[in-house]
């Protein structure tokens, strides 16, 4: 998948997934702040991702993943 299509996809996801506007996901957001995340809704999040792009993210790996750029080249990075 081609990087810009993944983005696209994973921003389209999140938004509906967590009742967020599209244009709140940018790359300088932050994960956290922009989703509403506690720690329950970010495993769910990151269940999410894995299930749709298979991407395993494990999570000594999540403190690095701070905003959705970080996440779209890990992702990206990691994607099978």
């Amino acid at each position: 998948m081609e990087k810009n299509e993944m983005i696209e996809k994973m921003v389209s996801i999140l938004a509906s997934e967590f009742e967020v506007e599209e244009s709140e996901i940018t790359p300088d957001a932050k994960i956290k702040e922009t989703l509403h995340l506690d720690s329950l809704s970010l495993v769910d999040m990151v269940a999410l991702i894995e299930d749709e792009f298979g991407a395993k993210i494990p999570n000594a790996d999540l403190p690095t993943i701070k905003t959705f750029a970080d996440l779209y080249e890990y992702v990206y990075a990691h994607q099978q």
